[in-house]
């Protein structure tokens, strides 16, 4: 072989090798956890790479300021640690890659992530780097691929505007608290409102004066017609106003003696309407009130379901569209599907003539859709098997309120009756009936409470009733009701406290630092909580003031959108703040906690145990720590005596917090009870006597003897005998539920032994 020729055929070698190389390079996909990477990387196909980034990678530095004020507040990131090795496989899976995109989440956060990203890659700040996706669907990552774009710096700046002006919040006052009160305390700028709030609510509720009044029922009849119920509503024109018994009673002997007939009568049809989807807020809000979801179990399931969950041969599914929005906006194509859905399932009358719309709030930045099912057409039966109890649930949830969104709204039929009785009384009652279901036939509890048929006779004007019974009942009026999960996330959407994806980790920060506590599903604060917030009221006003607070989430929106500076906001705030702080460190003095003894003996050290406010409530430790870590659960005692042992019933918390009470001589003695004990034994056997409360308020004392004379005709006994069943009911469900687990999870093992089995025999071929 000639030189030339061996030349040539090594150039051609090169040539086909160089071919190979290039054919080999894929597109790099950095998304931000495994679910979603494993779920997108099913629809992109083998010419793509899709890792996951688990979230940031750079930070602001743990143990030092990390802002340098001098200069523009320009701000010092660091690589997380532990996420070293994270970032070496990234750098390498860039550098074998032709093309890099970053597909982290769709919001400020997730913009930060990439711009951090690019930084880490070394890719060009111009370069179009960016997809983004409202739902993990195949043409909605295709279509993200076909158009990417510039990292928006805007949106970066923002986010980076919201860290740093947390962090010198928390970093400048926070250790003025450590020095005044107590190590290990945090001030936060969103979180310090919101112990606020609940602290002024607690405030209310303490100095709250209960007021007595009544109402009259009366039971009327038409002939021989069914009694139906009219509430007394006006005396002598006027509005009705009992205050005591004795003006109840007074009222009760008039109207015995009067004659009453009907003197108008109103007949209207009336139409309730659908619900919005959900959007962030709203969805924290109705899986706490339906499902008892915290906030921060409904982000984390909503999560699971948006990076896709395993459906059997299908693979991973992104099953709803991305869940931190304050949005109520839907795509034509949605709406086009669901309406589709509607008329296929239920009928062209349940499908209105135009697509509802709904309008977002006024604070809405509205760059992501409302949160609703990927696909209608997947119902909640369909995806059952497949699914964790929790995340059916939800996903139920939302979708049920999607598909009623884009339906006819439910018509009744309301019937409204005046009954006048002589001349100087005047009652009123009202009917309704469901004349056409409408959004309820998918989703009756969207405003509450599924509403019952309340069936009137046939009444005209002129007609002359019987009067059948009259009753006065006592009631009392009531403080503001504390905050719960569902209406604490509604008071910060409204008064514009933090944003969307905030309040979840708003509440679990204010729970963690001990400054509230959830005390049957309601937040109250504790001591410690009430004398950071007095301390913040009294030197740092701007701090713990909701408007001032509101005014600067909306200024970190005229941030992302590119109307103001990032360093002229932080200098702003950052001048007035560092003046504040330096006459602050001046004029407090140190702040005693006051130390609560118990009698209970440390039995490590012999020291007095002291009582202390731990996250779950209170609790017992050991004064001489870190030396003796000795602590217990602190057993309040109510003063009753127990039925069984004669032992003293102290009052006890489940893992998550809810109230209980048991007998001080457990395990030596069983008897526990969700109802409260009272000191005062039964007057007429010696029992013990306890407290039910019911959901709407509603209380009722009875004996705890079955045997008690007082127990015969006893409302508490229907009661106990439906919370029996309730009991039995729900063991028999989640039965029910395990086995549905346990067949989806063998059905899902005997497709994987399939497809093994054919990748087997498909090699040996």
């Amino acid at each position: 072989m000639t030189t030339t020729a061996a030349k040539s055929k090594t150039k051609k070698t090169a040539g086909k090798s160089a071919g190979k190389k290039a054919a080999g390079k894929k597109t790099l996909v950095v998304v931000e956890s495994p679910a979603k990477a494993k779920t997108i990387e099913k629809y992109l196909g083998k010419e793509y790479v899709v890792r996951a980034s688990m979230g940031h990678l750079r930070d602001l530095p743990k143990s030092q300021f990390g802002i340098d004020v001098e200069h523009d507040f320009e701000p010092k990131y660091i690589n997380i640690r532990g996420k070293g090795d994270l970032i070496r496989a990234l750098k390498k899976d860039a550098k074998e890659a032709d093309r890099i995109y970053l597909a982290s989440d769709p919001d400020r956060e997730g913009e930060a992530i990439a711009w951090h990203l690019a930084h880490l890659l070394e890719i060009a700040p111009d370069a179009d780097c960016r997809i983004v996706f409202n739902e993990i669907t195949k043409p909605a990552i295709q279509e993200a691929i076909r158009e990417p774009h510039r990292i928006d710096i805007d949106r970066v700046d923002a986010q980076q505007a919201r860290r740093m002006l947390d962090r010198i919040v928390g970093y400048k006052l926070s250790p003025l608290l450590w020095r005044k009160v107590r190590k290990g305390l945090s001030a936060g700028r969103v979180q310090s409102v919101t112990v606020k709030l609940i602290s002024d609510r607690e405030k209310e509720v303490q100095s709250f004066v209960s007021e007595e009044y009544w109402t009259v029922d009366l039971k009327f009849r038409k002939k021989r017609s069914r009694l139906f119920t009219a509430e007394l509503a006006a005396i002598d024109g006027k509005k009705l106003s009992l205050s005591d018994r004795k003006a109840a009673f007074e009222v009760k002997e008039a109207l015995e003696k009067e004659k009453f007939k009907v003197t108008e009568v109103k007949r209207k049809e009336r139409q309730r309407k659908a619900a919005p989807p959900f959007n962030t807020s709203s969805l924290q809000q109705d899986a706490a009130r339906r499902l008892g979801f915290t906030s921060r179990k409904t982000m984390m399931l909503a999560q699971q379901l948006y990076e896709g969950i395993g459906l059997g041969r299908k693979g991973p599914v992104g099953l709803i569209t991305y869940m931190r929005t304050d949005s109520t906006r839907i795509s034509q194509l949605a709406t086009n599907e669901t309406r589709d859905y509607v008329k296929e399932r239920f009928g062209t009358s349940y499908v209105p003539t135009e697509p509802n719309v709904y309008a977002s709030g006024k604070n809405a930045q509205d760059a992501h859709e409302a949160i609703r099912p990927t696909s209608v057409f997947r119902t909640p039966e369909e995806v059952e098997p497949f699914l964790t109890s929790d995340q059916l649930k939800l996903y139920t949830l939302i979708w049920q309120r999607f598909v009623a969104c884009q339906m006819n709204p439910a018509v009744y039929d309301t019937l409204s009756v005046a009954v006048a009785g002589g001349k100087r009384y005047v009652c009123r009652a009202s009917g309704s009936v469901l004349k056409f279901p409408g959004f309820t036939a998918v989703y009756a509890e969207s405003a509450g409470k599924k509403e019952k048929d309340v069936v009137l006779p046939e009444l005209a004007k002129g007609d002359v009733l019987d009067l059948s019974a009259v009753l006065p009942e006592q009631h009392f009026t009531e403080p503001p009701p504390r905050y719960n999960e569902a209406s604490l996330v509604k008071t910060l959407e409204e008064k514009g406290i933090g944003r969307p994806s905030t309040y979840a980790p708003i509440i679990e920060t204010i729970l963690a630092r001990g400054y509230v506590v959830r005390v049957e599903k309601t937040f109250r604060p504790t001591e410690l909580g009430e004398i950071v917030v007095k301390m913040l009221e009294e030197y740092f006003k701007d701090i713990v003031d909701v408007q001032f607070t509101a005014t600067l989430e909306n200024e970190l929106d005229e941030i992302a959108e590119g109307k103001r500076g990032r360093t002229k906001f932080l200098s702003d705030f950052y001048g007035p703040f560092e003046e504040t702080l330096e006459k602050a460190d001046e004029a407090i003095g140190h702040v005693e906690l006051p130390v609560e003894e118990s009698d209970v003996i440390c039995e490590h050290c012999g020291r007095r145990m002291v009582i202390k406010q731990g996250r779950y409530g209170k609790f017992l430790a050991c004064p001489g720590f870190p030396e003796c870590r000795n602590t217990k659960p602190f057993l309040k005692d109510t003063g009753a005596l127990c039925p069984k042992c004669g032992g003293s019933i102290v009052e006890r918390r489940t893992r998550r917090g809810r109230i209980f009470y048991g007998c001080k001589n457990y395990p030596d003695c069983g008897f526990v009870t969700w109802d409260v004990p009272e000191a005062e034994p039964c007057k007429t056997c010696g029992s013990l006597m306890l407290r039910h409360h019911f959901k709407n308020g509603r209380m009722l004392r009875y004996c705890f003897n079955d045997d008690c004379e007082t127990r015969v005709d006893h409302p508490i006994n229907k009661e106990l005998e439906r919370q029996r069943a309730r009991a039995e009911k729900g063991a028999a469900n989640e039965k029910a539920s395990g086995r549905k687990e346990a067949a989806a999870s063998k059905k899902t093992a005997a497709v994987k032994k399939t497809a093994a089995a054919k990748k087997a025999t498909a090699k040996k071929k």
